[in-house]
């Protein structure tokens, strides 16, 4: 509706996980760092962090972007699947079509893969969104797929996503064999009230906003309050807040444009 008033090239607050707007603050880009050096050192388990919304699905999908050639991977969405169901999605994931129903085979099906992987100087990780919906006994299931290893490395890396919530889950007593192996463990946190501004100048110059489409301080104080620093209503917020300064004929956003913007999401928020 107002790409082209605003010299768009796309909309600049889209919720979508697109890595192309991956805003990296201190915290994101020590985050990233630690997940690849944890990938390609092959350290097996890694855990990631953070509220709803915060950007773990972009930061991952930026994660896979940046793997190097030799690494294959696997990313699963919806973990929330009995163990041999979440092998099945694992093998198809990486390319590799199921070839049995059973867990016994589904297991040989996979350690087979990953060492021929091996033997070509590749290696594996898989990428389990929503992780902390998975049950202990299916992360006891995860735990024993760290069995697949040689007695130099690990076949396969295994990164668990999730909500602060999976951090409580691995704390339960049932869970300290897991606990043991989780080698890099990254959280991710709310913008500050700099970190928001600057987020919000990333996004409009991605999308192709020339320099006099801008929010304005005020402005961005005001969606900083509203969406308390997270990402996700950080990019609901503005951009009913850029819509608003459409409607007004203006191509700086003002605190009255965040402000009317925060008040129709304040139910939502």
């Amino acid at each position: 509706m107002y790409l082209e008033f605003f010299g768009l090239k796309e909309p600049p607050f889209n919720v979508t996980p697109d890595p192309r707007f991956l805003f990296l603050t201190d915290r994101h880009r020590e985050a990233l760092e630690s997940l690849l050096y944890g990938i390609t050192e092959r350290k097996g388990f890694l855990v990631l962090t953070g509220e709803v919304g915060a950007g773990k699905t972009t930061l991952c999908r930026a994660l896979l972007d940046r793997l190097p050639v030799e690494v294959r991977s696997a990313l699963v969405l919806n973990p929330n699947l009995s163990d041999t169901q979440l092998l099945r999605a694992m093998l198809t994931d990486l390319g590799m079509p199921p070839a049995h129903r059973d867990r016994y085979g589904l297991m040989a099906q996979l350690n087979a893969y990953l060492l021929e992987r091996m033997r070509r100087g590749e290696n594996v990780v898989v990428v389990l969104d929503e992780a902390q919906n998975l049950s202990p006994g299916i992360l006891e299931h995860i735990r024993l797929l760290s069995n697949l290893e040689t007695d130099q490395r690990k076949l396969m890396q295994i990164l668990l996503v999730g909500q602060p919530e999976l951090d409580r889950r691995l704390a339960r007593p049932e869970l300290r064999q897991f606990r043991q192996r989780v080698m890099i463990r990254c959280a991710l946190c709310p913008l500050d009230e700099a970190e928001t501004a600057a987020y919000l100048e990333h996004r409009l110059r991605v999308a192709g906003a020339p320099p006099e489409v801008r929010f304005d301080a005020s402005a961005s104080h005001v969606v900083y309050r509203c969406a308390r620093g997270i990402p996700r209503l950080v990019n609901k917020v503005s951009d009913r807040a850029l819509l608003a300064a459409y409607a007004g004929g203006r191509r700086v956003v003002s605190r009255e444009d965040a402000r009317r913007a925060a008040s129709e999401m304040e139910s939502l928020l």
